[in-house]
């Protein structure tokens, strides 16, 4: 009867949100034609010449060793090539790498390596056409490999869970680069769409991951409230603090070839996706919890089964913000090395700096989020799990079929002791 009830609300609850959210995004993304790959509003400016890379690979290292450069001595490495694809498949060509540069110890290439390089185009013509430079080493088959080997891990360990886990993914990330950045690029409200995406990937991809059943629409239902607080306290810190979205590399490239984005707005947004796929780990694991103990014993009533659980959760938290902290610091770290490093301004200057002032937001804003999803995802559990005992009459015992088996085997034992 519960699971009834539970099942009418994701048809006729949450499944017209994605559809409403789907709505939002479909025809922003519609309404910009695409010409060559581009929106119509970018082919209107002037095209600007673009390099031409291939992959190439190194057959022969012709000379090695120090070149003087402007009264230097820099490491150089003259090394023959074959390019291995486009209208110059086959093609023997020679580059000069290094002399004019440092040479880390990663830039410098084996016989055999598989390289990226670039051919400058639209300069004019001679000899330049035929200039070519080594971009970085060639290792997308190796990252494939690595990709295979962790789906493998996944749908092994995971079973189907771990497969449909995979689709759920897959699909977050077609939403995330084929809704939400072109929209974003085209001039639209990063916050407004990364809102309307995150809806879309909250629906698909808890159902996908963990079923349709009561505890993952649980988790959903309660995932959707903390999304729209996750919004508010997304603006109030934000604005709060100051940040413009401006503190970080990536920031300052953004405005110089797109000068009418809206960084703040991406900030805001990229908070709210990074705030969801811990959401989904602690409201889906919350809701199991409770799940699991009405489970082990349908007595426990609605107060129990929320404290109980509220119990489990806050271990959660402490290991999620944790969690949260490293995370954010891990994908900083050279950036955070690159201000310890200067010792010519004082601790509070650079506390003070956009970078760190984000990085701290967004960490302030995801473990706030999660500490209040805790009790918020309890609470709606512990109601609906507890909800049960009123399907049973009044004075009947609430027994399970394996208590009453035991029960009834003790009986046969002390019945079978007393007659000896």
């Amino acid at each position: 009867m519960l699971g009834g009830r539970f099942t009418k609300f994701a048809l006729f609850g949450l499944i017209p949100i994605f559809v409403v959210a789907l709505a939002g995004l479909y025809p922003i993304h519609a309404g910009s034609t695409q010409i060559d790959g581009g929106t119509e509003a970018d082919s209107a400016q002037p095209s600007q010449p673009k390099d031409v890379y291939y992959r190439a690979k190194i057959t022969k290292i012709l000379e090695e060793g120090l070149k003087n450069f402007d009264g230097e001595a820099y490491e150089h490495q003259k090394m023959e090539l074959e390019i291995l694809n486009g209208d110059n498949a086959g093609k023997k060509i020679t580059i000069d790498h290094g002399g004019s540069f440092i040479l880390a110890g990663h830039q410098k290439y084996k016989a055999g390596s598989i390289v990226v390089i670039s051919k400058p185009t639209g300069t004019g013509g001679g000899s330049r056409d035929e200039f070519y430079y080594i971009i970085d080493i060639y290792r997308l088959p190796r990252l494939l490999w690595l990709v295979a080997i962790f789906f493998t891990a996944a749908i092994f360990f995971g079973r189907s869970r771990g497969a449909t886990s995979i689709i759920g993914l897959l699909f977050s990330v077609l939403v995330i680069f084929y809704y939400i950045i072109p929209q974003i690029i085209a001039g639209e409200n990063p916050l407004i769409m990364c809102v309307l995406g995150a809806l879309v990937i909250l629906t698909v991809s808890l159902f996908l991951s963990h079923g349709f059943n009561r505890r993952t629409a649980i988790a959903l239902a309660s995932s959707l409230i903390i999304l729209a607080l996750a919004v508010v306290v997304d603006l109030l810190f934000v604005y709060w603090a100051g940040l413009t979205g401006t503190g970080t590399e990536e920031a300052f490239y953004l405005q110089i070839d797109k000068t009418t984005l809206n960084l703040r707005g991406i900030l805001l947004g990229g908070i709210l996706i990074g705030v969801l796929g811990v959401l989904d780990d602690v409201t889906t694991g919350q809701a199991a919890a409770i799940e699991e103990l009405s489970l082990a014993n349908e007595k426990l009533s609605f107060a129990e089964l929320y404290y109980r659980g509220l119990s489990i959760g806050r271990e959660h938290i402490a290991s999620l913000i944790n969690t949260l902290v490293l995370a954010y610091a891990g994908a900083s770290f050279p950036f955070l090395i690159l201000f310890s490093l200067q010792k010519n301004q004082p601790l509070w200057m650079t506390l003070n700096s956009d970078f760190i002032a984000e990085e701290l937001v967004r960490t302030l804003v995801g473990s706030l989020v999660l500490v209040i999803a805790v009790p918020l995802t309890g609470l709606l559990a512990a109601y609906f799990f507890s909800r049960k005992t009123r399907l049973v009459p009044a004075g009947e015992p609430l027994t399970t079929p394996k208590i009453e088996s035991s029960l009834a085997e003790r009986k046969k034992i002390i019945e079978h002791l007393w007659k000896k």
